[in-house]
């Protein structure tokens, strides 16, 4: 595994991309669930991604910003609750950045059950305790309504991280040249 840099050319470049992503998705791909407020979001797979391939900062910022400003546009001001929430899903989510190393090429199973598995539990800490604490704190929002959405967004985006993210870490791998496999004729 080579060093790796958190704070590359590369990296700042992939995190404006990556919020601009992740804010259009989050805008217009979206699908309800039965609690209010609370929706299928496959961005959330983009910025597990990021921070799997770009590092924990990268992909706190992709998710913090991209939540942010959809919610500037869409609804004239953040809920910042949710949005400290997304980045910090991404935030821990990029841990794995340090399990593998997909600028090899090579993402097996293995790792992408590491990446499964950091990725649920960065949504369980972002979506079952900060973001339901923060809502009571800062909004003073019911208990029962914010555990529940915090529940039930934990399920999705832990689904949406693990599925569209392990699809995108592996179409990315794919893009890698692994070393040594070049010969020369």
């Amino acid at each position: 595994m080579t060093k790796k840099s958190l704070f590359s050319t590369k990296t700042i470049v992939a995190t404006g991309l990556g919020a601009a992503l992740f804010m259009v998705l989050f805008m217009f791909v979206k699908i309800p669930s039965p609690v209010p407020e609370t929706n299928l979001q496959i961005a959330y797979g983009v910025s597990a991604f990021f921070g799997a391939v770009f590092g924990p900062i990268c992909g706190f910022l992709v998710a913090f910003i991209g939540h942010a400003l959809n919610d500037f546009i869409s609804y004239g001001a953040p809920w910042w609750s949710w949005v400290i929430a997304s980045g910090v899903a991404a935030l821990i989510g990029g841990a794995a950045y340090f399990m593998m190393d997909a600028e090899s090429g090579k993402i097996g199973k293995t790792e992408i059950l590491k990446f499964c598995i950091v990725n649920i539990i960065a949504n369980f800490v972002a979506w079952v305790i900060v973001a339901p604490v923060l809502d009571i704190v800062i909004y003073s929002e019911p208990v029962n309504l914010v555990f529940a959405q915090g529940v039930v967004a934990f399920i999705l985006d832990a689904i949406c991280a693990c599925v569209i993210g392990s699809l995108l870490l592996v179409a990315y791998a794919k893009t890698k040249t692994s070393k040594g496999s070049l010969t020369k004729d």
